[in-house]
């Protein structure tokens, strides 16, 4: 029976009280934050360091990296406007000419009961635009099938999902760091992630599996350094609160789990500003990371579109070698190309993506080759309907 309005508002009117208590007790929070947020943006590194100086590295949520000089709140100005749309391409043609972008995405095809065995499919695809005279680009995919040996097949069916998104994970950075290699050394291109440098989404994962996903990005970083080859980690939609929490050990505020670092600052930022880079301090996974790395994943946060702030992770190494504006830049260019979403990361998905057709075309495949090579291979009635239809 499709929902009744009149007995789920009856209800949201009932709990009314519990709803207005939540946000009035949210936004006094807020407000406390957004008041140390606008003192701490008048100090320099050095006073917001010693605040931080009581507590362990590890706890500190984050600290200045660079000159926290500012225009107020912690925006750093972009301070270009255009008159036009043309303008603004203009501006990214000076940036991004001969500049190669490169990015990478994955589509997996997960085991299901449709199948008697226990098999996935994982699809990486990945886009290089070397933003040329000539619009040259490069544009492919890699696959790998999961066999149940791969899949550890006695366990249950959330752990064979898990193996399957571990396996998609590394084939998606070990082509980034391949990237790397092949580019080692140039100073005319930018690698992006798509998504965190700190695998926090770790956390919850026993040892064995947060200790995979650690050894899968600190390798990355390692060949981003060794190589000289920048990747930047770019997440659009953020619940970070590594500056929250520094605001709160600096200024001795009650702990505030709804606010995030993005809301904080999103409403001082027209598009283009940044913060301050930070280096993260945050607590948990990061502290599975070498020292070495550990200490030098910096980021800052980016407005670069109508909504919240993006914020972007990057290597330490990039600053240290006078490279940060350059990457910015680059960052924005690419935004701009592809209208408040980085053009080089939205290909790569869109070229990883497997559609209901390529699902279809897996399991007709895997039928025939079986019945080939004499292997028991049963499919449910349902998906040899749906495979004859199409």
């Amino acid at each position: 029976m499709p929902l009744k309005s009149s007995q789920i508002l009856a209800l949201l009117q009932e709990k009314r009280a519990d709803f207005e208590r939540f946000d009035y007790t949210a936004q006094q929070a807020f407000q406390n934050y957004r008041q140390a947020l606008a003192k701490a943006s008048q100090q320099t590194k050095p006073v917001i360091l010693e605040g931080l100086s009581d507590c362990a590295p590890s706890d500190r949520g984050a600290e200045p990296l660079e000159s926290l000089t500012n225009d107020g709140n912690w925006v750093k100005s972009f301070g270009i406007t255009w008159q036009s749309r043309e303008d603004s391409y203009a501006w990214v043609r000076d940036r991004l000419t001969d500049i190669a972008t490169f990015a990478v995405d994955g589509s997996q095809i997960y085991p299901g009961k449709d199948i008697s065995i226990p098999i996935a499919l994982i699809q990486i695809g990945w886009f290089e635009n070397f933003h040329s005279a000539d619009s040259r680009y490069e544009k492919d995919i890699d696959v790998d099938v999961m066999t149940p040996a791969d899949l550890k097949a006695n366990s249950s069916g959330d752990m064979l999902n898990q193996q399957v998104n571990m396996r998609r994970f590394q084939m998606e950075v070990e082509r980034l760091i391949q990237y790397m290699e092949d580019r080692a050394g140039d100073r005319t291109c930018l690698a992006f992630f798509d998504g965190s440098l700190v695998v926090s989404f770790a956390d919850t994962f026993d040892p064995a599996t947060r200790d995979f996903y650690v050894k899968s990005v600190v390798r990355l970083l390692q060949a981003s350094e060794h190589y000289q080859v920048p990747v930047v980690g770019y997440i659009d939609t953020s619940y970070a609160r590594d500056l929250t929490v520094m605001l709160q050990r600096v200024f001795n505020l009650p702990d505030a789990p709804s606010i995030h670092d993005a809301p904080l600052l999103g409403t001082f930022m027209q598009w283009g500003d940044r913060t301050p880079l930070f280096s993260c301090r945050r607590s948990g996974v990061l502290q599975d990371y070498p020292t070495a790395i550990a200490e030098r994943i910096s980021f800052t946060y980016l407005k670069a579109h109508d909504g919240l702030p993006i914020r972007l992770e990057l290597p330490q190494w990039i600053y240290d070698a006078g490279r940060l504006e350059q990457i910015l830049d680059w960052v924005r260019g690419e935004v701009i190309i592809g209208g408040g979403y980085p053009y080089v990361i939205e290909t790569a998905d869109q070229t990883a993506v497997l559609k209901a057709e390529d699902n279809q075309l897996f399991f007709r495949l895997l039928q025939d080759w079986a019945k080939a090579e004499d292997l028991t291979l049963r499919l449910s009635r349902k998906m040899v309907s749906k495979a004859r239809r199409r």
